[in-house]
């Protein structure tokens, strides 16, 4: 079946007589500058809008799930000390306008457009905001984070430096929670969706300790200074949800690298 996220109605076969609809695509670009704004945000955010205006045409639908991000949260610079970050918060549109950061960008405005047209046409609309993604992966080309984590397992610093402090989850875990606010009818509004928050020391330290035949670096800049936030993920825990930890995690992402023939395991 064809569907074009930036062509209006192309989704309307897809999504008739469905119950439910996922929505979770979203460019993420390996380059992040002023030329790379548009091609972010345009089908972010239309595309978007462009699936729930074809979920609104379909009278038997209950609900839809739209996967968020925990950049639409975390990006800010008045954070206090240890603070706590919930679905409450949202990301500094101006913070990401000056660091460039359009895929947390792209991430508020699709999710507040979401927001908006669900509360105009009466869609029942869940958003699940996963941190970065961690585990297998289905397709053998790598997407642009698998490639930076195959990349620190390799030795390279410079791309994975840039994410700074950050939390992490399994990837079976982001597909579990989108089933379960869906499946749950009490479920409503935002969703985190995280396991642990690590600086990026702490998180090289872990992979070098348990991986020690790749040539994982010791320490990583960290471009924003001092971070101490923290992803609360009660609401989604409330439901009954439980997190895999960053061993299973890892492990099955390592796994799966080698499987594919992308990560060598060489002694050093």
């Amino acid at each position: 079946m064809r569907a074009d996220l930036l062509e209006e109605g192309s989704f309307d076969e897809a999504v008739i007589d469905c119950d439910g609809v996922f929505h979770t695509a979203s460019p993420v670009l390996a380059k992040s500058d002023s030329s790379s704004k548009e091609a972010t945000l345009v089908p972010a955010v239309n595309g978007t809008l462009n699936v729930l205006r074809s979920c609104k045409k379909n009278p038997f639908l209950k609900r839809v799930v739209l996967t968020s991000s925990s950049s639409a949260v975390r990006i800010r610079n008045d954070a206090q000390p240890n603070i706590s970050l919930d679905e409450t918060i949202w990301s500094s549109v101006p913070l990401c306008e000056k660091m460039q950061l359009w895929y947390g960008l792209a991430k508020v405005f699709a999710e507040k457009a979401a927001w908006e047209f669900a509360k105009e046409n009466g869609i029942d609309v869940v958003t699940v905001l996963p941190s970065f993604v961690i585990g297998p992966s289905l397709s053998h080309e790598l997407c642009v984070t698998a490639s930076d984590v195959l990349g620190l397992f390799q030795g390279d610093t410079a791309r994975f430096s840039c994410y700074g402090r950050m939390g992490y989850v399994h990837i079976d875990d982001v597909a579990s929670s989108h089933i379960l606010v869906y499946e749950t009818r009490e479920a409503t509004g935002r969703y985190l969706c995280s396991s642990v928050v690590l600086d990026n020391d702490e998180l090289v330290s872990f992979l070098a300790k348990r991986y020690p035949v790749f040539p994982i670096p010791r320490r990583l800049d960290n471009p924003y200074g001092k971070q101490t936030y923290k992803l609360n993920t009660s609401k989604l825990q409330a439901l009954g949800f439980k997190f895999r930890g960053l061993p299973e995690m890892f492990d099955d992402c390592v796994q799966s690298l080698k499987d594919q023939g992308h990560l060598l395991e060489c002694p050093l």
